[in-house]
């Protein structure tokens, strides 16, 4: 019996259960009394929606789930950004869909609503997926108007990608199944195909309310924009159905006559699963992010067969990197290594910190990935770049730079699993969100910041301190210790993965068992897109 291991396995079970129990609430959406208002008139919820359009015996990969998590709480929450999203197949076919949850303020816009809604699309364009969008929403939340409505990746950014992705080619279908109001009637109708509810749903720029306002017109929504009106009268949309169940059976007909799509030609062989246990990984994974392990552990549980050829393996042994296949799909796996090392110069190099020769290997290896048109997945646990005056001297900003630079300017998909830390420039050099991977998943283990908690605590209170005695306040130890305690909680709470999650840095967390999904799923879209791009990196420090 291994004491660690088993200490290990329970914490983090501990912390996938608790991952869980927050994901429930977090499908309750606005709530029992809101549901039951929306089951009332008749309609389906956003998830029932969701769950009644995707083929069952196929994969669902939510993206977003955490979106607003703790966030508007003067405003009563937003549990999903009041939007479910996510990847799965209708008919067969591999598509985004974007479903308004009414429980949740009648579907209104927050502002994280408007950033959700543009990763979906991003992820539609990126991989070129049909996107359906389930459209029931009461439009922008007007106490948040300013932090939503003018500027560039606003609200309105979204009817530009609807313009964008009909150019690209990019099937569009949207189902109007409630409100579908002011600018946001724009998104189903600037769709490929649009379709309406009866008795739910309606479409207008302008409601009743509003138009007599503003010309005094006396009109109610139905006879404004409801179903018979704008399918037999204006003839804005294209399909009109009974029902819910209608419309989405409406959809999967006109899915499954899709035709097929060009792939990009990445290599896939039958899957099979790895030969090491994967629930290990629970007992691997250390009680804490200060804790050595062994990332070829964790690397052997998520690839088929648990076979990795790998990639300078004497050399530069703080980054990991090899070939190997998951779910049957090739792979380039770039891997923080999490134990201490000695190098062939007899240097003992820290376990999670990149080194100039361990960032020169990974330059090459997604080089190479990118020579043979095999997609990237990156693990993350790193605390940084090496510091001191012996890196300094060694090239470390160089060496770091040539690693950036290979990461920004790949050119294959590349796939981003938050294990454990995600500090500093180490988050960037291994693909975090500003470098574009196209999905970024979290382990309910990971810690994403710009340096570990107790190191920017005691920066943080030295500064307070200082701030403090400048005014003639006594900071003696007792007070520095409150402070320090203070800073720690406040900071220690902004690096958890649901901070994260809620903010959109991460597409979502998910158990460790579920990252073969994930990588799958995202190589299978990415074939949608082949490659047009060549690779190129410009200029490199050497």
């Amino acid at each position: 019996m291994d004491l660690e291991f088993n200490k290990n396995e329970d914490i983090n079970k501990q912390l996938v259960y608790e991952f869980n129990t927050r994901l429930k609430k977090i499908y309750l959406g606005g709530g029992e009394k809101a549901a039951a208002k929306q089951k009332e008139k008749g309609k389906m919820l956003a998830r029932e929606r969701v769950a009644y359009l995707i083929d069952d015996d196929k994969p669902w990969l939510e993206v977003g789930a955490f979106t607003a998590d703790g966030m508007y709480a003067e405003h009563g929450g937003c549990p999903s950004g009041g939007v479910v999203c996510g990847i799965g197949y209708v008919s067969g076919r591999q598509c985004v869909i974007v479903a308004n949850d009414a429980t949740v303020k009648a579907g209104a816009w927050f502002p994280i609503t408007a950033k959700k809604n543009l990763r979906a699309q991003e992820i539609a364009m990126e991989n070129r997926l049909p996107i359906i969008y389930l459209v029931d929403s009461a439009g922008v939340y007007l106490p948040l108007q300013d932090e939503i409505f003018p500027d560039k990746e606003h609200f309105g950014r979204i009817f530009r990608n609807n313009a964008q992705m009909s150019s690209m080619g990019i099937i569009q279908i949207a189902a109007i199944m409630g409100s579908c109001v002011a600018g946001g009637a724009y998104l189903p109708i600037m769709s490929d195909e649009a379709m309406i509810v009866e008795g739910t749903g309606s479409v207008f720029l302008a409601g009743s309310y509003l138009v007599k306002s503003a010309i005094g017109e006396d009109v109610d929504n139905e006879t404004l924009g409801g179903a018979t009106t704008q399918s037999e009268i204006s003839g804005v949309t294209d399909y009109k159905h009974p029902n819910d169940k209608a419309c989405l059976d409406s959809i999967r007909n006109i899915m499954n006559k899709v035709g097929d799509y060009n792939k990009a030609g990445f290599d896939r062989i039958k899957p099979s699963a790895p030969k090491l246990n994967e629930k290990d990984i629970y007992g691997i994974l250390p009680d804490n992010r200060e804790k050595a392990y062994d990332m070829y552990e964790i690397i052997k549980r998520l690839i088929d067969d648990s076979e990795f050829e790998e990639y300078k393996a004497g050399y530069g042994q703080s980054i990991i990197c090899g070939l190997g296949r998951v779910d049957g799909w090739a792979v380039g796996i770039v891997a923080n290594q999490r134990k201490v090392i000695k190098s062939k110069k007899g240097e003992m190099q820290f376990g999670g910190v990149i080194y100039s020769d361990s960032a020169d290997k990974a330059t090459r290896f997604i080089m190479n990935c990118n020579q043979k048109k095999i997609p990237l997945v990156f693990l993350q646990d790193v605390t940084g770049f090496m510091v001191g005056s012996r890196s300094e001297h060694g090239g470390i900003i160089k060496d770091g730079a040539k690693m950036v630079n290979a990461v920004a300017n790949s050119v294959v998909p590349k796939f981003t699993i938050v294990i454990g830390n995600s500090y500093g420039a180490g988050n960037y050099a291994m693909c975090g969100k500003a470098y574009d991977p196209r999905l970024i998943y979290a382990w309910p283990s990971a810690k994403i910041a710009v340096m570990g908690g107790s190191q920017a605590a005691k920066v943080l209170v030295q500064m307070q301190a200082a701030g403090l005695k400048a005014k003639g306040e006594v900071v003696d130890d007792v007070k520095e210790a409150e402070l320090l305690k203070q800073t720690t909680d406040r900071y220690n709470a902004q690096t958890t993965p649901y901070y994260a999650a809620a903010r959109l840095w991460v597409d979502g967390i998910i158990d460790p068992l579920e990252t073969r999904k994930v990588i799958s799923m995202g190589i299978e879209a990415a074939n949608h897109a082949p490659i047009e791009k060549a690779f190129n990196v410009g200029i490199i420090q050497t």
